[in-house]
């Protein structure tokens, strides 16, 4: 391997670190804010299984990330560095300021960016005599793919609000006249629906990660067609493990206690609602946003009960968050592409 390769894959495994590391908050959070386990426990419990889903479920998200998104002939090594490293920027600049953000929308931001910026300055150099030279510059875009992408990232977090909002509903009604003791099986059930939770982040996230990876490797002919080498899973799994164990304190706070108080039911049907969808989009190849997936399962499982229970101007910060990061990742990608070029 070359060293701009070796390079390449290091900041990879640095962006699937800071995913598990910025995700941790999504997996423990309600866990620890409901006093279910301590939080080394819980942390604990998310990082191994953060390692094992990937093994389990298949690289079907990768397969889309990697190979869906932008035309092959634009895969280059300029192009799919500088999407890393414009995701890896934003994922520490929202961690600084305790703002859960979306690594998936990051790194797809930066994708698109970086691919239009290279597609945008070939023709460029080519002349722009029609309208039909500047649809050119986005055919770079495969729409297919990207079309799959958009409506898993965007669609995921309604699903979130509303799976929350039926399940707490569904739960209420079943144990209507319930004694205080049933908290007890609340926390108890956290440790089987947090497992759940976490196999299913390690095997949606980790492979976001595995796609990218493969695609420099691709670019740089190490390989001949697009199919995920075992190291690549086995690095992958351990950089998002390594990250979840560490854990990111300041996200941890924000979602297990300034939406609203977390009891053990709230901390039981959030992560169950939110299980269930991660692992349903990556079985199918969807990439999403664990953040907006827990985030807005936890919203709606909060107005479930009442909806003035939730603090909503929290969530319209996190919303504002998510609507920013595609663009700002793609402009930041944009210029990073035109420095990379110069040097790889």
């Amino acid at each position: 391997m070359t060293l701009t390769l070796v390079i390449f894959v290091g900041t990879a495994l640095l962006f699937d670190y800071l995913n598990g590391f910025h995700d941790s908050s999504n997996i423990v959070a309600t866990m620890i804010a409901s006093r279910a386990m301590s939080p080394r426990q819980a942390l604990a419990i998310a990082a191994v299984c953060e390692f094992v889903g990937p093994f389990i479920f298949g690289v079907a998200v990768a397969t889309t990330v990697g190979h869906e998104v932008l035309r092959e002939d634009l895969l280059t090594m300029p192009v799919v560095f500088a999407a890393l490293v414009a995701a890896v920027g934003w994922n520490l600049i929202t961690w600084f300021y305790g703002i859960p953000s979306s690594s998936s929308h990051a790194l797809i931001g930066g994708m698109v960016g970086a691919g239009l910026s290279v597609s945008f300055a070939r023709q460029w150099a080519l002349g722009f005599y029609s309208p039909d030279d500047l649809v050119a510059v986005f055919t770079v875009l495969q729409r297919a793919g990207l079309l799959k992408v958009l409506i898993a990232l965007f669609v995921s977090p309604i699903l979130g609000l509303v799976v929350g909002f039926l399940v707490m509903r569904l739960v209420r009604f079943l144990l209507r006249g319930a004694t205080p003791g049933v908290n007890n099986a609340f926390k108890r059930g956290q440790l089987i629906t947090a497992v759940a939770l976490a196999l299913s982040h390690g095997t949606n996230d980790a492979q976001k990660t595995m796609g990218i990876i493969t695609m420099g490797l691709l670019a740089a002919g190490a390989i001949p067609d697009f199919e995920v080498p075992l190291w690549v899973v086995a690095l992958s799994a351990s950089a998002i493990a390594a990250g979840t164990a560490t854990g990111g304190w300041r996200l941890i706070r924000t979602l297990g206690g300034k939406f609203y108080k977390i009891r053990p039911v709230h901390g039981l049907t959030s992560q169950l609602s939110s299980a269930g969808i991660i692992l349903g989009a990556a079985l199918v190849g969807g990439p999403v946003s664990t953040t907006q997936v827990v985030s807005s399962a936890i919203m709606g499982v909060g107005s479930a009960e009442r909806v003035t229970k939730v603090r909503w101007g929290v969530g319209r910060q996190i919303v504002l968050t998510w609507f920013i990061t595609i663009p700002a990742t793609a402009i930041v990608a944009a210029l990073i592409v035109k420095i990379l070029e110069r040097f790889l």
